[in-house]
């Protein structure tokens, strides 16, 4: 069974920085891309950021692009998302997401096997 579970979110003031965690079980780890996605209140679940297996090339939407960084640990089947400069925006349930490493469409969600439960992230103004 495969399992994602997310970890690190929390409530921070605007600027501050969090690292989110994603430990993965139940699937070789190393073989899949890794991804991350948000959903604030009322609105769709929108891509952040991915990285491929090898964690040699990754990918990020504009509005983080430049303040997060997404990485991985094979040895521990976890990824990371850190997030800098937070801002009110970024308020939102983020999702970490397994995806075929050959697959070209990784800011897409429906690319995605298997998802986590979410953690929420709350930054305040």
């Amino acid at each position: 069974q495969v399992q994602l579970v997310e970890s690190g979110g929390g409530l921070v003031q605007a600027g501050g920085s969090l690292t989110l965690s994603c430990a993965a079980s139940g699937l070789t780890f190393s073989s899949y891309a890794m991804g991350w996605f948000r959903q604030a209140p009322g609105k769709e679940r929108e891509f952040v950021a991915a990285i491929r297996r090898t964690g040699d090339t990754t990918y990020y939407a504009d509005s983080v692009k430049g303040r997060s960084t997404v990485s991985r640990d094979n040895a521990k089947n976890t990824v990371y998302l850190q997030l800098n400069s937070l801002k009110p925006e970024d308020t939102a349930a983020y999702y970490c997401a397994a995806a075929s490493d050959t697959s070209s469409y990784l800011l897409r969600s429906q690319a995605y096997y298997f998802w986590g439960r979410g953690t929420q992230v709350t930054v305040s103004s």
